[in-house]
């Protein structure tokens, strides 16, 4: 089972999603600690600017980046909407 840590910044990004959103985040993070690249995640790398750290969805309209600091060990960025989650 892989270890989820989180930033500060992540954390006060969740505070401000949709409560929706935040119970759906919940759910893809029992997923994310049995296995972070899961069909039911659609996770990719990123690339440019981000490589280095992956995404995953929580719907279609929402995503987590992430990191690697340890192969156990999964650091949560930042959330927010696709829009602005790349830039």
């Amino acid at each position: 089972m892989t270890r989820i840590t989180y930033t500060k910044s992540f954390l006060k990004s969740v505070q401000k999603l949709p409560k929706v959103i935040q119970e759906k985040l919940a759910k893809q993070l029992e997923i994310v600690s049995q296995n972070p690249f899961s069909s039911l995640l659609h996770s990719k790398p990123l690339v440019a600017e981000l490589a280095g750290f992956y995404s995953f969805r929580i719907t279609r309209e929402w995503r987590v980046i992430f990191c690697f600091t340890d192969p156990e060990v999964i650091k949560l960025v930042d959330v927010a909407n696709r829009k602005d989650i790349y830039k």
